[in-house]
């Protein structure tokens, strides 16, 4: 296994070995760009960082780089270098294949991604030590080609943000299926305890998602279920280089869910009216987007009410686009403190992903959690506590009992478990509980929402 965070994702801010999200983190000394929660984590991190250190100082202090660390994937493909030089193609009994059996793809791409490449390429050469072994373009080359293809998205400890790329070399064995049987779950392990004897490694999972019959191929999903098969089609031929053939590829599965329109009381909404209110959510979502990025939470929560109020009398509420809104708004909503709003988009939003994901999908679990959260902060115990019991089931089987998110979810549910024998038991003293509560410690706010969300399993780089 190979990772490195992202070099300028930097609006949040994430430990470089346990990729915690920390308000205070503490600079490595030398490079000034590493950073940790404590000397605990930048021990841990050490035997990663130690090469690629004086490589990043020695780098941001040429010309226009100065100040500057490289790219995630020329940091990347050092570690990789070096990790080859100093164990060979093969690092353990386990591992399947080496990195020069992997497909690179490098005559499959486009004429722009080879020009990245080059930029990348001649990048690396810079950031290289002189010192280090020096290799052929050729071998440089196929290295960046199989992250290309093959690079793995890293998340946080919470699992919802993407931090990092990572290279796994077993997991490139394993093929796509748009309705997959597997899930890849990266856990962090520990490494904050004190005493090192409590420390557990980090490693990525194959996970099942049910029972696997005797030699049925073992899939994973490299995109995100919840587009269109023509949208999941053209990124696999865009990014990996292949047509799916799979069942739901082929039978066009769900997709009059994703793009239908409502039906009232047997009667559905016009086909014309439906494309018009798609093609405006379209470019409502992409106005969202950019107000999103720029941080204006005020306006994104102004473009989705505009956009929800075209889009829920016209369009069927498993349909993508809004969806999206619904997410997005439920996010921000609760960010700005507006838990009754958030839990009502949330509990949308849930609904309509219970009716296309794969009832163990990850991404599934993970929204029930967070709406699940939602609707206890607002103080909807009933249909908080039993969102979190579903959102743990599910994340049992797609992250296991150890994952911290796992952990985590397990601490809520058993709290949302008593606040509900509580709630049960006398409605009136578990509310003015509640309130006195609130009052004398006020909700704290919920995470800043973040634009890069982990949504596909293999990370492309961002165009």
């Amino acid at each position: 296994m190979w990772g490195c965070t992202f070099p300028s994702f930097f609006p949040y801010k994430i430990c470089h070995s346990c990729f915690r999200r920390q308000d205070k983190l503490q600079r490595c000394g030398q490079c000034k760009f590493a950073q940790y929660c404590d000397k605990t984590c930048q021990s841990a991190g050490w035997k990663e960082h130690k090469l690629e250190c004086g490589a990043i100082k020695a780098f941001g202090a040429i010309g226009d780089n100065f100040g500057k660390a490289p790219n995630e994937n020329i940091r990347l493909a050092a570690r990789i270098m070096w990790r080859l030089d100093k164990e060979g193609g093969v690092m353990s009994d386990m591992q399947m294949t080496s990195l020069d059996d992997l497909e690179n793809h490098i005559s499959d791409m486009p004429e722009d991604d080879l020009k990245e490449l080059k930029v990348d390429i001649h990048n690396f050469l810079d950031y290289w030590p002189r010192n280090s072994k020096q290799h052929r373009v050729d071998d440089i080359s196929h290295i960046f080609g199989v992250i290309n293809c093959n690079g793995f998205t890293v998340s946080d400890q919470r699992g919802l943000n993407a931090v990092g790329v990572g290279l796994f070399p077993n997991l490139c064995l394993v093929n796509h299926d748009c309705w997959p049987n597997c899930t890849v779950i990266l856990n962090h392990g520990n490494q904050s305890a004190v005493n090192t004897v409590y420390h557990s490694q980090m490693r990525i999972e194959l996970r099942a998602l049910g029972k696997i019959e005797l030699g049925e191929e073992v899939t994973v999903s490299y995109v995100d279920f919840l587009n269109v098969t023509e949208d999941r089609q053209r990124q696999l031929k865009m990014h990996y280089f292949f047509d799916c053939t799979c069942e739901h590829c082929k039978g066009h599965i769900k997709d009059d869910l994703k793009m239908g329109g409502k039906e009232v009381d047997g009667v559905k909404v016009p086909e014309e009216q439906v494309k018009e209110v798609t093609e405006y959510s379209l470019q409502m979502l992409q106005k969202m987007d950019k107000a999103r990025m720029e941080g204006n939470y005020h306006e994104v929560i102004k473009i989705c009410r505009e956009c929800m109020e075209k889009q829920e009398p016209v369009l069927a509420d498993t349909h993508i686009y809004q969806l999206r809104m619904w997410s997005t708004a439920s996010e921000v909503l609760a960010y700005l403190q507006f838990i009754d709003e958030a839990a009502d988009y949330a509990r949308k939003m849930v609904d309509g992903y219970n009716k296309l994901y794969h009832p163990c999908n990850a991404h599934l679990g993970m929204a029930t959690m967070r709406a699940g959260v939602t609707h206890w902060q607002a103080g909807k115990i009933e249909v908080g506590h039993g969102m979190i019991c579903k959102a743990y089931a599910i994340l049992q089987r797609t992250h296991g009992p150890t994952h911290p998110i796992t952990k985590d979810l397990e601490a809520m549910r058993m709290q949302t478990e008593m606040e509900l024998r509580m709630f049960r038991e006398n409605e009136y003293i578990y509310k003015s509980m509640r309130e006195a509560a609130l009052k004398n410690q006020p909700m704290s706010m919920m995470n800043e929402p973040m634009a890069e969300s982990v949504k596909n399993l293999f990370r492309r780089q961002k165009k």
